[in-house]
């Protein structure tokens, strides 16, 4: 659990296409085996320390034909910014997915200054 020490909470939120492989014949529509997609996402305003973040897939586009597999997360977590991962394995196609995230951490008090 992570303790917040004051009263200014922050909560950033967005949504990101992450990919779009059906149109162009991309990996994960037309590829096999281990395939990941990475997208960098920076917060609209710096926390002060990582806050926590939450993914979930809001839209995907799967082949029917094979096995639905697919993991969501979010790693790199800085005061301002993190790294959508996502990842798919075997034979499962996809054509396209869209993730909703949240971060939720302490923001920096007015009076605080960076000095050095």
């Amino acid at each position: 659990m992570k303790r917040l020490r004051n009263h200014w909470i922050g909560i950033d939120q967005g949504e990101n296409i992450l990919f779009s492989d059906y149109e162009d014949g991309g990996a994960m529509w037309t590829g096999n085996g281990a395939r990941e997609i990475r997208n960098k996402v920076k917060f609209s305003e710096s926390f002060r320390k990582s806050p926590a973040v939450h993914c979930s897939l809001s839209m995907w586009d799967l082949d029917s034909s094979t096995n639905i597999r697919g993991e969501i997360s979010a790693e790199s977590i800085t005061a301002e910014d993190f790294t959508l991962v996502f990842r798919t394995w075997s034979d499962t196609r996809i054509a396209r997915a869209r993730v909703r995230w949240m971060a939720i951490g302490e923001l920096r008090h007015q009076d605080e200054w960076d000095l050095y």
